[in-house]
């Protein structure tokens, strides 16, 4: 195991030793803070919401592709760009013959006034470069998802969206691409002379292994350790709390934890895939899980956060919990002494306590495909579409057998400590005709299963007829289904 990083910023290798001043959580936005050539990114919020500090991260692909993600940096500790390329704002432009010629997404910003006071612009422009890199004439639905996660107050995003548009017609060519086997080059040179990371400044160890053998002897040893992955979760508690996470294990160099393999009844994800990942796999055939994830953070935050870690938190108010019941997933956990399947319905125990015992880990999430006469949808409530946590979330399955209920889950978050299924609903449904008399007897048994409380989101009689109303929305959407 090794104590140093290596990354490629500036088009260089540049090599990090800990200290007890840069410690394994000092944040990429403070590394790069702190660096007199690096002081575009900017710190506007801390916890992933404004997008001021996103910078572009790129990882050479087994296609001898370089792929581009943007990222929000303010969530991303050191350790996690080791072996990766990190590209800032400073990267973007060239010096041609004593001349600064601008990267084509800054002048169509330049072209189109779409930097005012200028705080935020150098985030943006990131998020428009990873744009520009990963789709050609993007439609405006994705140029505003690239955009979710990038908040400015001036210019009413109009001037932004056309610079996207106008930037993004020359198939992700630049400086980039020209240069692109040399950094792939560089990459590989550090993957081949690297080992796991085992890093110890006396008040933090931390872990990078690179096999999941490696992982779960480690977790059986210091199974009290800090387990992350895509760490906008964990991140938070460094940014906000300022805390000082003493051991912690990092999963985000584990790629037996990234595939995904189907089969013809069954998908499973790896827990360590990104949400972004997830969400392109499951558009077509897990509808649901798609719809919860277009309304999932921004983009910078699904290209980071990941479905085990999304999973394992076991928050109340996390949109994947309510959908994973609804598909009856279950949750592949794994331990030095073998491995176990859970289902999604026994997984939560208690408010953000789960079924994973302390020396196990998280290694799959297993959805089964959906029957044809299967309907399964998602459903959030929050102040916002975008960039915003849940004030009531639902996910429900309803299986018809000759328009009568065969089988249906209501699974709901935001309404308990925990994500809790409407089991009195449930039963009343099963085995009745599905008509609009049968659901407004279950709206309410709904209200009388769960005792929310009023927080900062809203009141518990808002959730409470929240709750009754989506199941009466999904009535309707079914009855638009059936007519078609």
């Amino acid at each position: 195991m090794q104590q140093t990083i290596s990354f490629v910023l500036d088009g260089k290798i540049q090599k990090l030793n800990f200290t007890e001043t840069i410690l394994p959580t000092t944040t990429v936005l403070n590394y790069l803070r702190s660096s007199a050539l690096h002081k575009g990114v900017k710190e506007g919020c801390a916890e992933g919401d404004c997008g001021a500090c996103t910078v572009v991260i790129g990882e050479a692909g087994a296609d001898d592709r370089m792929h581009y993600k943007a990222w929000d940096s303010c969530l991303v500790f050191l350790p996690m760009i080791h072996g990766k390329q990190l590209i800032t704002v400073e990267n973007l432009a060239q010096k041609k013959n004593f001349q600064e010629i601008l990267h084509p997404v800054q002048q169509e910003m330049v072209n189109t006034n779409g930097s005012q006071c200028g705080y935020c612009t150098p985030g943006i422009i990131m998020s428009l470069f990873s744009l520009y890199k990963n789709e050609n004439e993007p439609s405006k639905e994705s140029i505003e998802d690239a955009l979710t996660g990038n908040l400015c107050r001036c210019t009413g995003y109009k001037p932004i969206l056309e610079a996207a548009a106008a930037a993004c017609k020359q198939n992700g060519k630049d400086q980039f691409t020209e240069n692109e086997a040399e950094i792939i080059g560089l990459l590989r040179q550090i993957y081949e002379t690297s080992q796991s990371l085992a890093i110890d400044t006396g008040s933090q160890t931390y872990y990078q292994p690179r096999t999941k053998t490696e992982t779960l002897e480690l977790r059986n040893r210091m199974s009290d350790s800090l387990l992350l992955n895509g760490a906008t979760d964990v991140a938070l508690r460094v940014t906000k709390r300022h805390e000082t996470l003493t051991q912690i294990i990092d999963l985000s160099q584990v790629e037996e934890l990234k595939k995904c393999t189907r089969t013809d009844y069954l998908i499973k994800f790896g827990s360590g895939m990104n949400l972004e990942e997830v969400k392109k796999i499951a558009e077509k055939e897990l509808p649901a899980l798609h719809e919860a994830l277009v309304v999932f953070g921004s983009k910078q935050i699904r290209s980071l956060a990941t479905l085990g870690g999304n999973l394992g938190s076991g928050s109340p108010i996390g949109d994947m919990l309510p959908v994973l019941m609804a598909y009856n997933a279950e949750i592949k956990l794994q331990s030095v002494e073998g491995e176990r399947i859970v289902n999604m319905n026994d997984f939560i125990l208690g408010y953000r306590k789960t079924d994973r015992k302390a020396n196990e880990i998280i290694t799959k999430v297993i959805i089964p495909k959906p029957l044809p006469e299967t309907t399964v949808r998602f459903y959030k409530v929050s102040k916002r579409k975008d960039l915003d946590i849940s004030t009531v979330s639902a996910a429900i399955s309803l299986t018809l057998i000759n328009d009568r209920v065969g089988a249906i889950v209501l699974a709901f978050g935001g309404m308990a400590a925990v994500t809790k299924r409407a089991g009195k609903a449930e039963k009343h449904l099963a085995g009745r005709e599905w008509t609009r008399k049968h659901v407004e007897e279950a709206m309410e048994l709904i209200e009388t299963e769960f005792s929310p409380i009023s927080d900062a989101r809203s009141g518990a009689e808002f959730r409470k007829l929240a709750s009754r109303n989506l199941l009466m929305k999904f009535w309707m959407d079914t009855q638009i289904q059936i007519k078609a």
